[in-house]
């Protein structure tokens, strides 16, 4: 149970504090990312090279490697067609953030060629969590408005929930990526031992941004929850 303190809802506060963690923890991504672009690896390879042979290392020759052209942070792996697809600063560029995100699309890549069950799990939500982040406001404000349609309520409730489901899912996720990729990079010899700890807060940093995010869609949901079950009595 959440009481009002000072006369604001605790929940509402909760979300806002969450809301600042957010906004810090994709400030401190952005901060790490630009701080360890300008350190240049020992190795002197691009992220383009640690991704292949990472790739490679890992049976995957069918995987291919794509530059997106996208703006920075924009990098990503698709499953349905088996591309890394990394940035241009990622791409060609040889300092520890871009082996860092390079190596952490990969471990995506192994994911999915391993079947590692969260990431088959989070795949199999996509489809129901698209539908709910499109469909919940819907309900949602119908409900709100129309006195006597309170059920609709309850089923964007149920369709934020798979979409807060997903963001879940997607946690540990992210976290396996992240160390697969330090793993691959430390037992294939493509950083120092002196660079491990720029690795490592540059993919520390990038999952504390869906830690944040999480945090405030669950709060959002509990909110949700309160107020409908409130509305009900």
């Amino acid at each position: 149970m959440f009481y009002p303190i000072m006369g604001i809802d605790a929940m509402y506060l909760l979300i806002m504090v969450a809301f600042g963690i957010a906004m810090w923890a994709q400030a401190n991504v952005q901060n790490n990312f630009e701080r360890f672009s300008r350190v240049q690896s020992g190795a002197q390879i691009t992220g383009l090279q640690v991704a292949r042979r990472i790739l490679d290392n890992n049976g995957l020759y069918d995987v291919k490697i794509e530059r997106s052209g996208r703006g920075t942070l924009s990098d990503h792996y698709d499953p349905r067609t088996k591309t890394v697809r990394l940035s241009d600063p990622i791409y060609s560029g040889s300092s520890i953030a871009s082996l860092a995100v390079a190596a952490h699309e990969v471990g995506h890549a192994i994911q999915h060629d391993q079947g590692y069950l969260m990431l088959r799990f989070r795949t199999a939500l996509v489809p129901v969590a698209n539908l709910g982040s499109r469909m919940a406001p819907i309900f949602l404000i119908a409900g709100f408005i129309f006195s006597g349609f309170e059920s609709l309520i309850g089923i964007g409730i149920g369709l934020f929930a798979a979409a807060v489901l997903f963001q879940l899912v997607t946690l540990p996720v992210e976290f396996n990526a992240s160390t697969r990729a330090k793993n691959e990079l430390v037992s294939m010899g493509m950083i120092m031992r002196n660079e491990e700890a720029g690795i490592s807060k540059v993919l520390n940093a990038a999952a504390l941004t869906y830690v944040a995010s999480t945090l405030i869609a669950v709060l959002q949901l509990f909110r949700l929850i309160m107020i409908f079950g409130g509305r009900r009595r």
